[in-house]
């Protein structure tokens, strides 16, 4: 039995690279330490830093330990990444590093007690936070830094950096709400971690937040401030700025920020990701979803075993067998299918192919005759395109719609494809962009492909 595959499309982007950063620890990245302890002392481009007598006292030899831990981490460090979610492990690992680092909890407590100054806060800061990352502690790390974040006196060129630590170990402990809070300061300082991260975790704690219409807005501040500048937009920008006009189903950006991610970030990806955000934004039947086939093929983002096999289900191996038979072929080539999936598919085209290709002459010739509805002449031009054969189908998709046929929109669609084919880009554009209603996205998205192209023809099916 032939079944039906179309595939239940989930999440469009996966957080998978996301959550890892952040369960790696992104806030041990580089940074840079406060002056080290002294009465006083003053940074070149921000506030005096002054530490009272008592905390000096009291934190100076634990600012050395924890300082040299962190460039040259002891065994108990090592013990304690080993020691990964085991919480039993994790916490013989901890008191291991404890002792070696001469009691730097009790050290680090007493120095809080003895805190009374900004400086001494802004210190303590940091000393709780460089245990925090030792320990893989991220509330003493989330603590660290909000310490000195609110000390007053951290170096303004620190700020972002710090408060993007805060944001980000604010969202690990799942305080989506303290998160926005410190991430929004950081974006507005012009801050931008070296991952890429800010903007993502960003968009997702507006989200958690309830705040939905956020991540869209931001992302498209963004894009806009880019192209003001005119500068590239970021991929970050446009796919976060996907992802929400996705996730809050609002279809008109959705494409055109589709449209944007594969005209300045084309690969198999993006136009996976595009052409799926188009698809399941719309309620499009099989002719639709066809042409969109097409476009994941001729663009290389087929990737799964489901992309196959509803290529095939939706061309039909009874209506354009040899279309079929490409697709089956290019599927099992690619691993993504076995010959089993397909054999019933593929018995069916190949009979069926048998016929229509000997017919083909006769097709031609009752489609260029004078009577020739737009029903026949157009379903010529579909069966030549599923034979690859571009230069008839344009040229009977050109006669249906003189005929005025009764769903232009059709007819064009698939003219621009068979024009692509052929590597006559600016035609192919030129016939997309008179595309309207439902299937306009559709014409957008292969326009955008045409230009890609720059000429080039493509092949109906390609294998990955």
């Amino acid at each position: 039995m032939i079944r039906n595959t179309t595939a239940k499309r989930g999440t469009l982007f996966s957080r998978t690279a996301l959550g890892l950063a952040l369960t790696l620890g992104v806030s041990a990245g580089a940074f840079v330490a406060q002056p080290a302890l002294a009465a006083k002392k003053t940074e070149p481009s921000g506030p005096k830093i002054e530490f009272s007598k008592p905390f000096a006292a009291a934190a100076a030899a634990l600012d050395k330990t924890l300082a040299d831990a962190a460039k040259t981490p002891p065994a108990g460090a090592q013990a304690v990444k080993a020691a990964g979610t085991n919480a039993q492990a994790k916490a013989a690992a901890v008191a291991q590093l404890d002792t070696e680092l001469g009691g730097a909890k009790a050290k680090l407590d007493a120095a809080a007690a003895a805190a009374s100054t900004p400086g001494d806060k802004l210190k303590l800061g940091e000393m709780t936070r460089t245990y925090g990352v030792l320990t893989e502690d991220i509330a003493l790390q989330h603590q660290g830094l909000v310490l000195m974040i609110d000390s007053g006196v951290l170096q303004p060129a620190m700020a972002g950096q710090v408060q993007f630590l805060a944001g980000v170990t604010a969202y690990q402990k799942q305080d989506y709400a303290g998160a926005v809070k410190y991430l929004e300061p950081a974006k507005a300082s012009g801050y931008q971690d070296q991952q890429g991260l800010l903007d993502r975790v960003l968009a997702d704690a507006y989200k958690r937040t309830g705040n939905t219409a956020a991540p869209l807005q931001m992302a498209q501040r963004d894009i806009a401030a880019a192209k003001a500048a005119g500068t590239k937009p970021s991929e970050t920008s446009i796919r976060t700025a996907l992802q929400a006009a996705y996730d809050t189903k609002q279809a008109a950006p959705a494409t055109e920020l589709a449209i944007e991610l594969v005209r300045y970030y084309p690969s198999a990806g993006a136009w996976s990701n595009s052409i799926n955000v188009v698809r399941q934004l719309s309620s499009y039947q099989k002719q639709e979803n066809l042409d969109l086939m097409r476009l994941m093929s001729r663009s290389g983002a087929m990737t799964t075993r489901n992309d196959y096999l509803e290529y095939i289900e939706n061309a039909d191996a009874r209506a354009l067998p040899g279309e079929v038979l490409k697709v089956i072929e290019a599927g099992i080539a690619s691993g993504k299918i076995g010959a089993g999936d397909v054999a019933e598919y593929r018995q069916i085209a190949n009979a069926a192919a048998s016929a229509d290709r000997a017919r083909l002459p006769q097709y031609e010739r009752e489609a260029r005759a004078a009577n020739a509805s737009a029903v026949s002449v157009n379903a010529t031009a579909d069966t030549f395109l599923s034979y690859a054969d571009a230069a008839k189908a344009e040229a009977f998709y050109t006669i249906a719609l003189a005929k005025s046929p009764a769903d232009p929109n059709r007819v064009l669609t698939r003219l621009g494809i068979a024009q692509t084919d052929l590597g006559k880009t600016a035609e192919a554009q030129a016939t997309f962009a008179k595309v309207q209603g439902p299937r306009k996205p559709i014409a957008q998205l292969w326009s955008a492909y045409a230009a890609s192209k720059g000429g080039a023809a493509a092949p109906v099916a390609t294998a990955q």
